[in-house]
């Protein structure tokens, strides 16, 4: 887990001077000030919102993980700011849910376009905070405005049934309701789109949101909540309704244990994933877990392998190896793995690693120290585990940031660093004789989250996406594991949590299901025949 740098709390405008003459003038300080002013932040900038901005709890520094120079601080929320910011959400909610679901979708039209216009200074603070490429940047923030356009139409069709009734003179249907108060808890890999996925949708439905996002990007949440805030405040709705709490674990946990949080949409790691889980189980809350992801790419003989070598570059290299959709396995038919091998390893060399905001960089940094430090003993593991380092494997110190070699290795597949999910640019390969026996390897992992196999075969590709087939929550065909477009279910099965984000019935999971019988007959029919008489 990352560590973000804490200052105590500053509580005096002449303590807060100090802090922002505490940063450090460097080459890409204007930068930085550009895409904070951009942004209407500042060197400090409050980290809870309500309605109206305040923060209680320690000051929290985030950090450019290309340069290791300090981008800005946020004043976290304390456990006080948090339980006022949850009177604030469950008020809010009770008049939201009143609103007609389209004049919902309305208010989330305009936040689609109030983040359209703000997409490149959010993409790029994305890209300093987080350390992906400005491409990627930039195309997180399109995520978001994408999943809002899907939720204005959403808004229209957030259809029940109706269903035939056994009863003479009776109509059976089934309505969704608000729930109440979703609570966002996200990582700091998409610091945008996940907590865009849940909102848009939230809000739809007609619930308040209560976000957490990673401390070491809030300034991105920050950001974020400032134009959605605009937004609502221009339209004369409580800022409530799309509430911030930054802060640590201590903010998730106060979060995943309050009953007034209906919903705990948690994205992160199967570990604390499993905690929230059964913390919000507990109360019998409803959770959304997206947790961890092992995912696999399987190559046959028949495969086109240009487009395999180009989705497995992309897949494996993105983000620096950095999303829960990652290709971390590579299966190759005993047929072509030499070949592969070989195409692979010169297309991994011509990826440029460094400065994100840089044109032409495929590959930018970790996002912390212990993300370089998880690299190097996933790469001491191979190693004692009879695995060898097929291409990189090396930390790049002489830069100044969290950077690595995107790395291919060889090793069973069966090796237990094989089956731990490292959020680092690391491809284990691994050579398969037959389909059956390559499916089984996709299987036997923990995590159930993205699968993809090349092939030309039809007999092949259905038997893949069918019962006997792989166990993932996604299953893709001649494409990569990750790029997911929302239209889909994102999420995953076993250790991913079982929870799906973006589209498809997603949004189900935001609303309460009510199966309503209503009697306009006179009489009392009832069901299965029974006399009670």
């Amino acid at each position: 887990m990352a560590i973000p740098r804490v200052i105590r709390p500053l509580k005096h405008s002449s303590a807060l001077r100090s802090a922002r003459s505490a940063f450090s003038t460097t080459s890409t300080a204007r930068t930085t000030s550009v895409t904070l002013k951009a942004l209407g932040l500042d060197s400090y900038n409050l980290g809870v919102y309500n309605g109206e901005w305040s923060g209680n709890g320690d000051v929290v520094e985030t950090v450019n993980p290309a340069t290791g120079e300090v981008l800005g601080a946020v004043q976290q929320a304390s456990g006080k700011d948090l339980d006022h910011t949850l009177q604030c959400a469950t008020k809010a909610a009770k008049m939201w849910r009143e609103v007609p679901a389209p004049k919902r979708g309305e208010i989330v039209r305009q936040m689609r376009n109030a983040l359209s216009e703000k997409i490149e200074p959010l993409g790029r603070l994305v890209s300093l905070e987080m350390g992906k490429i400005l491409p990627e940047g930039i195309g997180e923030v399109q995520e978001y405005v994408d999943i809002a356009d899907y939720a204005v139409g959403l808004s229209r069709m957030l259809n029940g049934q109706v269903i035939p009734s056994e009863r003479p003179g009776h109509m059976m249907m089934e309505m969704w309701n608000p729930l109440g108060v979703v609570g966002v808890i996200s990582a700091f890999n998409f610091p945008v789109a996940v907590y865009g996925w849940n909102s848009a949708l939230s809000l739809v439905c007609g619930n308040a949101v209560v976000w957490k996002g990673a401390p070491t990007t809030s300034l991105t949440s920050v950001a974020v909540t400032k134009i959605l805030a605009e937004v609502l405040e221009a339209n004369g709705l409580p800022g409530a309704l799309c509430s911030l709490a930054t802060g640590g674990a201590d903010i998730g946990n106060q979060i995943a244990q309050d009953k007034r949080v209906n919903l705990v949409s948690f994205t992160g790691s199967t570990n604390v994933g499993r905690k929230v889980g059964l913390t919000v189980q507990e109360r019998f809350g409803k959770s959304l877990l997206e947790l961890g992801g092992n995912n696999a790419i399987i190559v046959h003989n028949d495969a086109d392998i240009d487009l395999a070598v180009r989705s497995i570059l992309f897949a494996a290299v993105g983000t620096a190896g950095q999303r829960c959709t990652t290709t971390r396995r590579l299966f190759l038919h005993e047929d072509i793995h030499d070949t592969f091998i070989e195409r692979l390893i010169k297309a991994y060399g011509q990826i440029r690693v460094g400065n994100p905001l840089e044109a032409g960089i495929l590959c930018g940094p970790l996002h912390t120290k212990a993300a370089v430090a998880a690299f190097k003993e996933g790469i001491a593991d191979v190693k004692a585990q009879g695995g060898t380092i097929v291409h990189g494997g090396n930390v790049l110190s002489h830069l100044a940031g969290n950077f690595v070699e995107p790395t291919i290795t060889s090793i069973s597949h069966d090796a237990p660093v094989v089956h731990r999910e490292i959020f680092a640019p690391i491809l284990h390969t691994i050579k398969f004789s037959n389909i059956n026996e390559a499916i089984e390897w996709n299987n036997e992992v923990g995590q159930g989250l993205s699968s993809s196999l090349f092939t030309t075969s039809p007999e092949r590709i259905f038997n893949w996406i069918g019962p006997a087939g792989s166990d993932c929550g996604i299953v893709n065909v001649n494409i990569p594991t990750n790029g997911a477009e929302i239209g889909g279910a994102l999420g995953g099965e076993k250790e991913t949590g079982g929870g799906r984000e973006s589209g498809s019935t997603s949004w189900q999971q935001y609303m309460r299901r009510q199966t309503c019988t209503v009697n306009y007959s006179g009489m009392l029919p009832l069901a299965q025949g029974i006399k009670f008489e």
